[in-house]
């Protein structure tokens, strides 16, 4: 199996994973206090309250004018129904109460039932008390069961209507989800159905406006999400004791919805909303925020975690495939956007009543994001590294680590216009010598003169362009810009020379035989590129330049170093040489001056 192939069933299992992570992800909401926060800031957007709601709040100016409200006869509740209901004609269309109203206190008792059942207009709380130990339902489900409800003392329940006041806090503590209708089964067995204090509110209102009461979607938890409308504060609140002494007229009441209920911090009836931040909001407020959800029909459930999950899935998996295939920047535009579209297409689909998990799609995409950008580095960090490793076999190991600190791989390709210094070295006496011995000493022999010649060239910086049989080829400056190029090829070409000696005498105690190195070194302008057709090129230097280095060498004899005058004014301060004279040379029309270099001195380099 290529290479490719495996690639690709690589990417293919990886996609498979990041879609099984998001599938179960979503499935779970194992991470849903991080799911909560992104619903509360996408979800829970205040859309403005509706003026008709109004709350009285039991508050420390009232309190510090009636005293503790447990103090309270509940002839001042009385009072304030009066006062409200003191017209006729500018009436509130409802009254609710968040008060418990539990067992008798005093006559005041009377005189609050005979006001509320003048009003006909009120609304009051009971209490649903919850076992601690989680029950199946008749749908099979695991649910805290209602074991008690705490009612208003009789009198006041036989003239108003019920509701109960409690409301659902979420694992992180905040209020996000109302119950509208609970259970409950007494002692005797018989089950009853227990409203909401707000949906029996929106009822009483349905029937105040002549409408019809729209339906509550609910889970299968029998649960519904709140949109919150406003934040603490956002709903017109007066003082009780204002209304009580008449500082504010009752008829800006008339035709509202008047909820009374505590509004002091003392009163322990605060909670955690979405649209609170680190500010709680009080349960009347909460209540209200319901009911205006309740007209306007803005609740939400949670939609089918199953379906979201596929589809989440299938998306992960076609952007984590794309991602493996593009570049960063283009994988980093297309993560954004797709969270963008998710974001925008699921508040719109909450705003239509199904609510879905928000933060595991982009989690799971910004997880794929990075792994791709990773993946990607170790993969180019790879490639250069097998690229540096390659070029170890023509570059001087020296120009290697220059390269590799730069990260410079640049080589143009096709072909570029360079001055270079091009050396070529050849054995002379091989093909006597390869007659007379075995294959096997040819080789050997062969492999110590590519060994030195290489070193000598590595040493140098210069670069290992080809071994053609027995002859060398190597260019400095080329295919990386090298200082002082032309000196570190002759310097090249003495090393290649004097190892020679040592090897010849090396070679005549083993085999009897001995070779010697000519050298001919030459310097100027030159084409270097990738030379060759579609399916097999070289890259190498070509040009006179080349061929002028070339004929230098076929004219050296054993331990010489030929070089031609434009390479000796380059390098005349710090080499001795021996002049040759003008030779001529094959496919030249005129000849060129030639030197032998006799000695080289690099403490002046």
């Amino acid at each position: 199996m290529d290479s490719n192939n495996k690639r690709r069933i690589l990417v293919i299992l990886e996609s498979i994973v990041v879609g099984l992570l998001t599938f179960l992800l979503i499935l779970t909401n194992c991470l849903s206090s991080l799911d909560f926060i992104a619903w509360d800031s996408l979800y829970q957007i205040p859309r403005g309250i509706d003026s008709k709601i109004k709350i009285i709040g039991v508050d420390e100016k009232t309190m510090a004018e009636l005293g503790p409200i447990q103090t309270w006869s509940r002839s001042t509740y009385a009072d304030l129904l009066n006062k409200l209901n003191e017209n006729e004609d500018a009436k509130p269309a409802l009254v609710g109460f968040d008060i418990q109203f539990s067992g008798n206190v005093d006559e005041g008792d009377d005189a609050f039932v005979e006001a509320a059942s003048a009003s006909g207009n009120v609304v009051i709380v009971n209490h649903l008390i919850y076992g601690r130990k989680l029950e199946q339902n008749e749908n099979g489900l695991w649910v805290a069961p209602v074991n008690d409800v705490e009612q208003p003392y009789d009198a006041l329940a036989d003239v108003c209507d019920i509701g109960f006041s409690n409301v659902a806090q979420d694992s992180d503590g905040v209020v996000r989800r109302i119950i509208p209708v609970e259970k409950y089964t007494d002692e005797s067995g018989n089950v009853t159905e227990q409203r909401m204090f707000s949906s029996v509110l929106y009822e009483k209102y349905c029937d105040y406006t002549g409408t019809t009461p729209r339906a509550v979607p609910t889970d299968i938890y029998g649960r519904s999400i709140i949109n919150y409308s406003g934040r603490p504060g956002d709903y017109e609140y007066i003082s009780m004791i204002d209304v009580l002494d008449g500082t504010i007229d009752a008829r800006a009441f008339t035709g509202s919805i008047v909820l009374v209920g505590a509004y002091a911090t003392g009163m322990q009836d605060a909670f955690s909303v979405p649209t609170g931040g680190s500010q709680q909001m009080y349960g009347v407020e909460i209540h209200a925020n319901i009911l205006q959800s309740y007209i306007q029909g803005r609740f939400s459930v949670n939609g089918n975690a199953t379906l979201f999950g596929i589809i989440a899935a299938i998306i992960a998996m076609a952007l984590h495939i794309i991602f493996r295939k593009l570049k960063p920047w283009q994988s980093l535009i297309i993560l954004l956007a797709t969270i963008g579209i998710e974001v925008g297409v699921l508040m719109a689909v909450n705003n239509h009543g199904s609510a879905y998990s928000i933060i595991y799609l982009p989690l799971v995409l910004v997880l794929s994001f990075f792994y791709c950008l990773a993946i990607n580095y170790v993969t180019e960090k790879a490639r250069k590294k097998k690229v540096l490793n390659a070029f170890k076999k023509y570059v001087a190991p020296q120009i290697i680590d220059e390269i590799s600190k730069g990260g410079d791989f640049q080589i143009k390709l096709g072909g570029e216009n360079r001055d270079i210094a091009v050396l070529f070295v050849d054995i002379r006496g091989f093909t006597t010598m390869s007659e007379a011995l075995e294959p096997e000493q040819v080789v050997e022999i062969l492999n110590e003169y590519l060994s030195l010649t290489t070193k000598s060239i590595f040493d140098n910086s210069g670069t290992l362009d080809k071994f053609v049989g027995d002859a060398t080829m190597a260019v400095f400056n080329s295919p990386f810009d090298l200082p002082d190029y032309e000196f570190k090829a002759v310097c090249a070409a003495m090393d290649i020379v004097n190892g020679g000696k040592a090897l010849e005498k090396t070679l005549m105690e083993k085999y009897g035989r001995s070779v010697g190195f000519g050298v001919g070194v030459n310097v100027g302008p030159a084409v270097v590129g990738n030379i060759g057709c579609e399916f097999r090129m070289d890259f190498t230097a070509i040009g006179d330049t080349v061929n002028t280095a070339a004929r230098l060498e076929a004219n050296a004899k054993k331990g010489q170093v030929l070089i031609s005058d434009v390479l000796y004014e380059r390098v005349k301060d710090r080499v001795d040489v021996a002049e040759i004279g003008e030779i001529p040379l094959k496919g030249k029309s005129k000849g060129v001056f030639v030197y032998e270099v006799t000695e080289v001195h690099r403490e002046n380099a």
